[in-house]
């Protein structure tokens, strides 16, 4: 059966009715999500601090912005906390009421539903197959010389797998000052880089008060469910006023206790990235030898790739590999992006050989 719809990384019980294959058995590589699971001390400690329940969190939520900001080497007063990165960016587009926004894409959808909700309008900077989907600074910044407000980047970003560094990022920043325009920055995949370092624009705060970082558990910490994200801003003004304009205790007191755990678990953050480089570099030098795929350079947990063979679709792709219980993520819907085009992100060593397996049968 063809799928009659494109399927997201969380539409496992669509998959589930639409293929008779039980979700629990499917590998998800297109949910990005961390394969090692949730941290090693959160399974074994979170259980103890049940009673925490009984009780309202500190409104403040000062213990977790503290572990945060020695986590992401910030100042605590530069950050503040959310039900989730999503809640962060809706948050963000309610009291800043964006008129133009423009996001670089192909990347996430939820950024231009946010600006609609928010009564903007969304346009897009196209990154481009010629550029290898890295962003070229100088074009873009001509695109910002227009009426816009408020400029989205995700970085590194979903489904390119491409990066923007320190100096370009610093580049952006002071074009986008003297032009009044807000950035808002989405580090959901940054723990996953080779150097986080030169990628995250967290340092940047303390020079640049037009930008906004959202981060999550989601993903690098493969707790999706316990809703927590992070935002880290220079403007104690904007800062000020998303504190007043969010409800109380967004965040659960199990979910705090988790996020400090989870923060300062090293050996977890240590084989999490072991682990993604390894086989980042692994998996990519194995589809460069395969005359069928052309992998684009990842940066995060993820790797896109076009489909060189003729007559060969992404929905081709998906079909094979679902098949075996694996899901990719078919990209066909993506800005800028077509049926040629499939994302997967890397997950144990005996299951990316499973794909691979799928893709050298496919190439023939």
């Amino acid at each position: 059966m063809k799928p009659k719809e494109h399927f997201h990384g969380s539409d496992l019980e669509k998959i589930e009715r639409t293929y008779n294959i039980k979700k629990e058995d499917i590998i998800q590589f297109s949910a990005n999500v961390n394969p090692l699971g949730i941290s090693f001390a959160l399974r074994k400690t979170l259980a103890e601090h049940i009673d925490a329940i009984s009780t309202y969190p500190d409104r403040e939520y000062t213990s977790l912005r503290r572990c945060i900001a020695r986590y992401a080497n910030t100042d605590p007063r530069n950050i503040v906390v959310g039900n989730g990165s999503t809640e962060l960016i809706s948050l963000f587009i309610r009291i800043t009421h964006p008129d133009k926004a423009l996001i670089v894409g192909p990347t996430y959808s939820e950024y231009e539903r946010e600006v609609a909700m928010g009564g903007g309008r969304s346009h897009y900077f196209s990154l481009t197959e010629a550029s290898e989907f890295c962003l070229d600074t100088a074009a873009l910044t001509e695109e910002l010389s227009r009426d816009v407000d408020l400029l989205i980047l995700c970085n590194p970003n979903n489904p390119t797998s491409s990066v923007i560094r320190h100096a370009q990022m610093r580049e952006i920043l002071d074009y986008c000052k003297r032009r009044s325009i807000t950035v808002l920055v989405d580090e959901t995949y940054v723990e996953f880089t080779e150097d986080v370092e030169d990628v995250t624009a967290i340092p940047l705060t303390e020079y640049y008060n037009n930008i906004v970082i959202l981060r999550g558990i989601s993903k690098f910490f493969a707790a999706p469910g316990l809703r927590l994200g992070y935002a880290v801003c220079g403007s104690r003004d904007l800062l000020q006023k998303i504190e007043q304009c969010k409800n109380p205790w967004t965040i659960n007191s199990l979910a705090a206790i988790a996020g400090e755990i989870m923060f300062t678990d090293d050996e977890y953050i240590r084989q999490t990235r072991e682990l993604i480089s390894g086989e980042r570099r692994r998996i990519l030098a194995a589809l460069e030898a395969s005359p069928a795929f052309q992998p684009y350079q990842p940066h995060a947990n993820f790797v896109l790739v076009k489909i060189l063979k003729e007559n060969l679709t992404s929905s081709d792709v998906f079909e094979a590999a679902i098949r075996r219980n694996l899901m990719i993520r078919d990209c066909s819907t993506f800005p800028f992006l077509n049926d040629k085009y499939f994302r997967f992100c890397f997950m144990l060593p005996e299951q990316n050989d499973a794909l691979m397996k799928v893709l050298g049968e496919l190439a023939g």
